[in-house]
């Protein structure tokens, strides 16, 4: 399960941030931006987050995801579509294997919203 080692690195880039804020703020909400050719699994992530957060300064934060979808471009057709997962990813219109990758590999934190103690 890679969504724990991810929530321990998500929860340590945010704790160099907090410990970096001349005042405590209170970390409300965590907004994620998860594409789906990263993998990962969002329930698991929120499980993990949920879990590793309890007694911490992120106890209480609510983990917000925003799924971003796969979308590929074909230069044979010159037009984006989504690959099928099980097609092989390639272009449904011409057959071309998947070449150029627009969204689906994100996975970043959006932002933050806190209010000052």
């Amino acid at each position: 399960m890679h969504e724990t080692d991810m929530t321990k690195a998500l929860i340590g880039t945010i704790r160099d941030w907090w410990d970096s804020q001349p005042e405590t703020p209170i970390i409300e909400k965590v907004h994620l931006i998860v594409g789906a050719f990263t993998c990962v699994e969002p329930a698991s992530l929120q499980f993990a987050f949920d879990v590793q957060t309890q007694g911490t300064f992120l106890d209480g934060a609510q983990l917000v995801i925003k799924d971003v979808p796969l979308v590929a471009h074909c230069h044979t057709c010159r037009a984006d579509y989504r690959p099928e997962f099980g097609s092989q990813y390639a272009c449904p219109t011409c057959h071309s294997p998947m070449e150029d990758i627009r969204s689906g590999r994100e996975l970043k934190i959006d932002r933050l919203e806190c209010v000052v103690a």
